[in-house]
């Protein structure tokens, strides 16, 4: 019942007082509509750009009675809280980023309520999408052979790209980089890469392109600027050969010189043809066609033309052989053939050097420009050199080489007769690195044979390389060490990893990443190769100390190399030392030591060594203490209990001491504690039954157990000791006197160990008895007929025993001793005793330092301990 509404009587028939009760409505949410920002958040749509922390809606509603109301918003189980709501206003905010292409509908049980009613609504909230993606290649890398016969206009590769944005956010285009420098083009729309109309690709001429294709997006609103997103990838096109070319001779045109010395069937020259088609290439057979005249051949398989007849048997003094050079396929059929004409003269002086010419005349310098690496075999192109030598015959043989860096190029043909067409072919492409030589010199050295003169002459040759992609990215160790301590904040440098590629532009540069089991903490700059930890690590060297993972270094065409990364996380003193839960209370006998003992949790020296130290004891000069070992042993000069008793009024014997347990860190953490030790007397009786009852005194458990077995033996001893008297006196007539029990005047006890001793005597009757008696109080000055084991020294007889001193009354208002520590305290229970009767004054104190002078000067000389 929330109130009561009194209604007028005038509506009825008499005086009539009615009272209703009136329901509790529930409360109720406003709904403003989809665009509002207030109401129940129905239908509310965000951007995934909205920044977190921003005031995104007002939950707005009444109750029906006009109390207060109160809002919340709950999730479903395992979903994000993406917002909260100030719960009294209705203020919602954005607590986490939105991503429309993770979560594009967001479901919130909004409610509100007034106390006693709760209405609940789920709604869903439409994340609306922003331009914040790039468009993405998909299946890369890109590489398509092509065969060089494709007709041009041909599509060979369909390049694809995603955008995950929508609208025109999400619209891919597509276009190429140097659209006017290549031979290709590509669809805007779909991708489709082709060959350009007219344009035709040749292996022979190029062998490989490489076009660079770029994605762009329809561009669209990002944190209100218009935002438009690119992509590049680059496209390996390998033209692969095919059979559409003919062989071709090299080192054209050929001329050979026969020489009045010639023997018949020496070789003149030789003609080399290679199949057009060098991707397969098909073996060449040589013939002459004509112009011999039964004069020259020429090997089939070789090409080397000899001369078959004397030179004097030489009609002419110039001959035009017409030689043919035909492919000869696998199958043994001819197709492709083509032919060359060779000059032979008929010389016999030697007056003219040999000489190289260029396409403009001589010349003594030629030069080119080439990729590294070229196939093995390759012909060097772009060199134009002939070479030639005036004479005739003999004088006009001479050998070509080249000087400079060995076995990396060859010259062909290596002799010469009179002219040839100079050709150089690769024969080591490995050394040809651009990485170590950017330019490669040479000098093609010319030197007559056969004549005294040895004629010569040389040309430069000069190779500019250009770098490719022909090196993978190399560490600078193959692994990295580093130590970073374990106080270290999230974000901190760890080590920096170098990697280095020597190629050059694109192919040069480096991304890094991190991966492996290890690599959790930590994060990699993909620039800069710094390892840093991540900002929320926290590094602790006492639950791990110890971390490897792997770097990669990786180029821009996916070649990388890996080095292992050691993280070693050093110890920081963070750790107090901590007692153990039994330093509570300590016994200590006199010339014996306690032990305390603290253990610091840290991982490594000095951090976890701990010095011990005493704060504080009442009096001071009382206690020493190990600093390495935490043993409390009692001045050098305090032999017994009397001297304790002239130190201090505290005849309980029970000191209470602020220890210190303190690590050698830097800074150094302590931790206090406050000690109770019981100091005690050794006991008259040595044995090692005494001194493991004195061990058990603080197990008193373990004592009685010790003292029940021993009792139960020395009963089984006793019976059968008593049986054998028993039946030895019986066969006696001899009658044993009683034994005399000879008690001393009774001694204060003392406040040290009470522990009462066994003491075992021969009774001078047959049947012999134990006593339990204590060790102070009935200690007979005459032990007859005793059987003890326990030697006992006999007590000085003219010394009088004290008379007990004088007792004070604990206060009992005195307040606990706290002592703060850095761990935390311990606070020792202050025992209250009954106060006992005072003692004789200050005229009985002095009569007990006289006599006590007096008995242990006579302990002395007559060197007796004093017990």
């Amino acid at each position: 019942m929330k109130h009561v509404r009194h209604f007028n009587p005038s509506l009825f028939l008499g005086l009539v007082h009615v009272c209703l009760v009136q329901a509790n409505y529930a409360p109720y949410f406003f709904d403003n509509g989809a665009r509002s920002t207030n109401g129940n958040m129905a239908l509310l749509s965000l951007s995934e750009d909205t920044p977190v922390g921003t005031h995104v809606y007002t939950l707005n509603g009444t109750d029906p009675e006009g109390d207060p109301v109160t809002y919340d918003l709950t999730y479903e189980a395992g979903s994000r809280r993406y917002f909260s709501v100030d719960k009294n206003l209705g203020n919602v905010t954005l607590m986490e980023e939105l991503d429309r292409e993770k979560e594009d509908e967001i479901e919130v049980i909004v409610s509100i309520s007034d106390g006693l009613s709760t209405v609940s609504e789920k709604v869903r909230i439409l994340v609306m999408d922003a331009n914040d993606e790039s468009p993405e290649f998909i299946n890369t890398p890109y590489i398509v052979g092509v065969p060089e016969n494709t007709p041009s206009s041909s599509s060979i590769f369909k390049i694809e790209a995603v955008d995950k944005d929508t609208g025109s956010g999400g619209s891919v285009t597509y276009f190429l980089q140097n659209i006017h420098a290549n031979k290709f083009t590509i669809d805007r729309h779909s991708g489709v890469l082709r060959i350009k109309t007219g344009v035709t690709l040749d292996y022979e001429k190029s062998r490989t392109h490489f076009v660079v294709v770029v994605a762009k997006d329809g561009g669209g609103k990002l944190r209100g600027d218009n935002k438009v997103f690119s992509a590049t990838t680059t496209v390996t096109i390998n033209v692969e050969d095919v059979q559409d070319t003919p062989p071709m001779f090299i080192g054209t045109p050929y001329y050979g010189y026969v020489y009045e010395d010639t023997l018949a069937g020496s070789e003149v020259l030789t003609v080399v043809a290679l199949d057009g088609d060098r991707g397969k290439p098909n073996s060449i057979h040589y013939c002459i066609v004509n112009g011999d005249e039964d004069s020259f051949e020429i090997s089939n398989t070789t090409g080397a033309i000899s001369v078959i007849k004397s030179p004097n048997q030489l009609k002419k003094e110039v001959y035009e052989l017409k030689v043919q050079a035909s492919e000869v396929s696998q199958e043994g059929d001819t197709s492709e053939h083509i032919f060359a004409m060779v000059t032979i003269r008929v010389v016999d002086l030697n007056n003219h050097p040999p000489t190289f010419y260029g396409e403009n005349g001589p010349q003594n310098r030629f030069e080119l420009t080439m990729y590294e690496h070229p196939p093995e075999g390759e012909i060097l192109r772009g060199l134009k050199i002939t070479v030639s030598d005036s004479d005739q015959g003999a004088n006009a043989k001479f050998n070509l080489r080249l000087v400079g860096p060995g076995g990396i190029f060859r010259v062909v043909p290596q002799t010469v007769l009179n002219e040839a067409q100079v050709t150089i072919i690769v024969e080591n492409s490995a050394a040809i690195d651009f990485e170590n030589f950017k330019v490669l010199t040479f000098k093609l050295l010319a030197i007559e044979v056969n004549t005294p003169e040895k004629f010569s002459s040389t040309a430069d040759i000069v190779i500019r390389l250009l770098d490719t992609n022909d090196n993978v990215p190399k560490f600078s160790s193959d692994y990295y060490i580093a130590r970073i301590p374990e106080n270290s904040p999230g974000g901190s440098n760890v080590v920096a990893v170098t990697a280095t590629d020597p190629d050059s532009g694109l192919w040069g540069e480096i991304k890094y990443s991190i991966y492996g089991t290890g690599a959790d903490l930590f994060l990699i700059h993909p620039s800069t190769g710094i390892i840093y930890t991540q900002p929320w690590a926290v590094l602790d060297a006492e639950m791990n100390s110890k971390y490897n993972f792997y770097v990669k270094a990786e180029d821009t065409d996916g070649k990388y190399s890996l080095a292992e990364v050691f993280i070693t996380v050093l110890d920081v003193n963070d750790h107090s030392p901590e007692f153990n839960e039994n330093i509570q209370e300590k016994t200590m006998i006199i010339g014996s030591p306690v032990k305390i003992e603290a253990i610091d949790q840290d991982a490594e020296e000095p951090n976890n060594i701990v010095d011990y130290s005493i704060m504080q004891a009442d009096p001071a000069n009382v206690f020493d203490i190990d600093q390495s070992t935490g043993e409390i042993k009692l001045k050098s000069y305090i032999r017994s209990l009397d001297i304790i008793h002239n130190i201090t009024k505290n005849k309980d014997c029970i000191w209470s001491l602020v220890v210190q347990a303190k690590d050698r860190g830097s800074p150094s953490f302590s931790t206090t504690a406050v000690l109770k030790i019981d100091i005690t007397e050794e006991t008259l009786h040595k044995g090692p039954m005494a001194a493991f009852l004195m061990q058990t005194k603080d197990n008193p458990m373990k004592a009685l157990g010790v003292l029940a077995g021993v009792m139960g033996i020395m009963v089984l001893i006793t019976i059968m000791i008593s049986t054998a008297m028993f039946w030895r006196n019986k066969r006696s007539s001899k009658i044993m006197p009683v034994r005399r029990i000879i008690k001393k005047r009774q001694i204060p006890p003392s406040r040290t160990v009470r522990m009462d001793w066994l003491k075992f005597k021969r009774p001078s009757n047959a049947a012999e008895k134990f006593v339990v008696e204590d060790d102070v109080k009935s200690l007979p000055e005459n032990n007859e007929n005793s059987n003890n084991n326990i030697q006992v020294t006999p007590m000085p007889p003219s010394a009088p025993l004290p008379p007990p001193p004088p007792a004070l009354a604990p206060r009992s208002d005195a307040p606990g001793w706290r002592v703060p520590t850095v761990s935390g305290s311990l606070t020792p229970k202050h025992i209250i005793k009954p106060p006992k009767k005072k003692g004789h004054g200050s005229t009985h104190n002095a009569l007990v330092s006289e006599l006590k002078m007096r008995f242990e000067k006579r302990n002395a000389a007559i060197g007796e301990p004093h017990i």
